[in-house]
């Protein structure tokens, strides 16, 4: 029964695209990236965004007073945090909101959900499986397509978390969005 995510949204076509596959979750990716946006432009994708699926806000070692910042403007339901912040960081960010907080490689006792991925996130390249050892519910990224998600689900992750593989040329595809979706779907 895993969830899905389709993270780097960045134009309107692509919230387009994901309000008629309606996954699970969609990524605005804030840090440092070929997927990077602004506030915003995240501002205006999301007041689009079908309320039924979260926007999740991905940040590498931000400033929690910016994360704040961009959740006290209504444009993510959920927190990621994919650089080192360690636990006193997610716990110091835990006291001061209510929304759900994934961690990247690693559990954290602060957080509600850990995301496995490559050390080039974004880049589609997997990673091995086997090494995944989480006590909590996870998001499983990296070079995950539609070749391999069968395999993928077969962890029972939470979430499958994708990206690159449901581009061409550096842009969202409907059709990959779409072909993705129905995976995980038929398999739920």
């Amino acid at each position: 029964m895993a969830k899905i995510k389709i993270c780097g949204l960045k134009r309107l076509e692509d919230i387009e695209y994901v309000n008629i596959t309606k996954p699970d979750y969609i990524g605005f990716v804030f840090a440092k990236s070929k997927r990077q946006i602004d506030i915003e432009t995240a501002i205006s994708l999301k007041e689009r965004l079908n309320d039924d699926i979260k926007a999740v806000g991905v940040f590498v070692n931000e400033k929690i007073d910016k994360i704040l910042e961009i959740e006290n403007l209504n444009i993510i339901d959920v927190i990621q945090l994919h650089g080192d912040e360690n636990d006193e960081y997610i716990k110091e960010l835990r006291s001061k909101t209510k929304l759900e907080i994934i961690k990247a490689y690693r559990d954290s006792k602060y957080a509600d959900y850990s995301l496995f991925d490559n050390i080039n996130p974004g880049s589609g390249e997997t990673f091995d499986w086997k090494i995944i050892n989480s006590k909590k519910k996870y998001f499983l990224a990296g070079g995950i397509n539609s070749s391999n998600i069968k395999e993928a689900l077969k962890l029972n992750p939470y979430a499958i978390d994708v990206s690159s593989s449901v581009e061409t040329n550096g842009v969202k595809d409907f059709n990959k969005i779409e072909e993705i979706v129905r995976i995980v779907r038929d398999e739920r």
